[in-house]
Parts: C-alpha cells; structure tokens; sequence
C-alpha cells in the first residue's frame, strides 16, 4: 500500500517554531484565539484532501487542546490521533522565549504528560511516541519506563518513539529490538527523512519489514523545500531550481519522494494554512515516472551528510 499524507500541528499551534517565514505565513496575529482558528482551518483543509492521521503532541503549544476542540465540534469525522510525550513546552506563548520546550524522558514525566494527553483527549489517541527518542536520554535502556509504556500497548494504544538528530538510526534499530512480554514495545516510528536528510532511509526500511508503522516527518526540511522557504543556501536553492525545471512545485516534488518511499506509511504535512495544506496534498498526484531522471538524480545528490544537516537545523532561530 502507498503512503498517504498525514497533517502536523507542530508550526501551528504554537506562536514560535524553526521554520523561516512565519512572519509571511502567520503575520504577527499569534494569540491563542487566532492559532486556534488557524489549527481548524488546517484541519478543515486536511480532512478535505483525505487526510486521516494527525500529529500532535505535548509540546506544541496548545496542539492537544485544539484538536480535541475540532473533534468534539465534528463528531461525524474519523481521524487516527498520535501524541508524543517526552517534552513539555515552556515558551510562555512568546515568540521571542529563550527557551521553547524542555525534555525529560524520565518516568514521572511520561506518568505527568500522559494523565495530560488523556485530560484533554480522553481515548481519541490511538499512538503515543516518546518525543525525539535519543541513546542519549536513557529512554531506550531504561527497562521499568519500558514496562510502564508497555501497560499502555496492552490497553490498546499503539506505542512508538519519534527520531531526531544526525544518530536516528542507532535509536530506530535499539527500539525495534526492546520487547516486553514477548512482543514488541515500539510499532511506530516517526522520523525525518527528506532529500537533505535520508540517512534513516536504511534503518525506517527495516522498521516496516518487521511490521511497525512509519511515519515520514519533517518532509520539506522544516520548510526548506517549500515555496519562499529557501534559507539563502546553495543546497535550498538547487532544489528550487530542480523542481522549476521539472514545473513541480518544490514542496510537491519533495513530498512525492518521500509518499514513494515503499517502507512510509504516512508522510506528515506540516502546512500552516489551508493553501500549503493543499498543495502539500497534491503530491499524492505527481508521478515521479513523469519526472526528467535526471532532476531525480541530481535532487538525490544534494543530502547533506546528517551532522551538517542537523547542525544547521538547530542553529535556525525560532520566530
């Protein structure tokens, strides 16, 4: 089965976020009330092109809470619902905080963010991933968080761990070998992959050969390869002039790589308005058999190796 496109509240509901051109997206307007009706549009636009995953998580601002209010105010929609635990938000709704979020994988936080998830949501989530899941942080080794994530699976919750950072295959192999109870603990992994950042591509492909769902974050690059999003680097630049000469938009060229994956089972749009939405949508349409070989190509040569990629991605200012 091919990947479908699943819709991300991470730039969106909440005022501040890595991604350049906010300012253009968002304008200056970025109090609760407004994010939120801006939150519903996107969800709107989403469900409209056939979306049916939705990523939040506890994190991003207020995610939780705004998509619980969009549930109860459609009753008749059916969406699959993934939270993340693992960091809490801090930023105070400012975009100029000096902190924006905090992590702690210890087992008082997962207990915490949990009776938080299950307070706003209730049952509507069907995924609950540790945020960012390093071998740095212990969240991987520590067997008595393993048990408490495992009570979680055997109520019926689909259990998996999200990836970041230059090392996110060592983390996506260590988490398909924990098992608790004789089944696996982790069945969903949420990475980033994109035609900057692929080094994951290996280890996501062995993730789905053994049954667990993945799920492609982060596919434009954190707006890298989206319309106007281009930093001034020479990389962002070439990808914009490889999806002209094909007459793709760039983020629709970057997203159909990514649904081509065979291993991807969803790829999260991460769009902050019901237009990006759209177009992010339409990538389900580009046949990349109709696509010059060669713009193929040379858009595959431009992967940056991943301690330069994932460098430069924390450096970005959030705004």
């Amino acid at each position: 089965m091919s990947a479908k496109l699943g819709i991300g509240l991470a730039a969106v509901a909440r005022p501040a976020y890595i991604t350049p051109g906010r300012a253009h997206d968002l304008g200056t307007e970025r109090g609760v009330e407004a994010l939120r009706a801006r939150t519903w549009q996107v969800l709107d636009a989403a469900i409209a092109c056939g979306v049916d995953y939705v990523d939040v998580a506890r994190s991003y601002g207020r995610a939780e809470e705004f998509l619980a209010g969009w549930l109860d105010a459609h009753p008749g929609v059916t969406v699959e619902v993934g939270s993340k635990w693992g960091y809490r938000y801090v930023g105070d709704w400012r975009t100029d905080a000096d902190v924006h979020e905090v992590k702690d994988h210890s087992i008082t936080a997962f207990t915490e963010q949990l009776a938080l998830t299950r307070a706003t949501l209730g049952r509507r989530f069907d995924v609950y991933h540790v945020h960012s899941a390093t071998l740095d942080t212990g969240v991987l080794t520590d067997t008595s968080l393993h048990i408490q994530l495992a009570a979680l699976r055997d109520e019926g919750v689909r259990v998996g761990i999200s990836t970041s950072g230059p090392r996110q295959s060592e983390a996506i192999r260590r988490a398909l070998e924990i098992h608790i109870a004789g089944r696996p603990l982790f069945t969903s992994i949420q990475s980033t992959w994109n035609v900057l950042e692929p080094s994951a591509g290996p280890a996501l492909a062995e993730a789905a050969a053994v049954g667990a769902r993945v799920i492609v974050k982060e596919p434009v690059a954190n707006g890298l390869l989206a319309p106007g999003g281009q930093d001034g680097s020479a990389v962002a630049a070439k990808a914009a002039a490889l999806a002209a000469r094909a007459g793709i938009g760039i983020d629709r060229l970057a997203i159909a790589v990514a649904l081509a994956r065979p291993w991807a089972w969803r790829v999260l749009s991460g769009g902050v308005d019901a237009a990006q939405v759209r177009s992010n949508a339409a990538a389900a349409g580009v046949d990349l058999r109709h696509v010059d070989t060669a713009v193929l190509e040379e858009l595959s040569d431009l992967a940056r190796p991943p301690e330069e990629y994932w460098a430069a991605r924390s450096a970005r200012a959030w705004s």
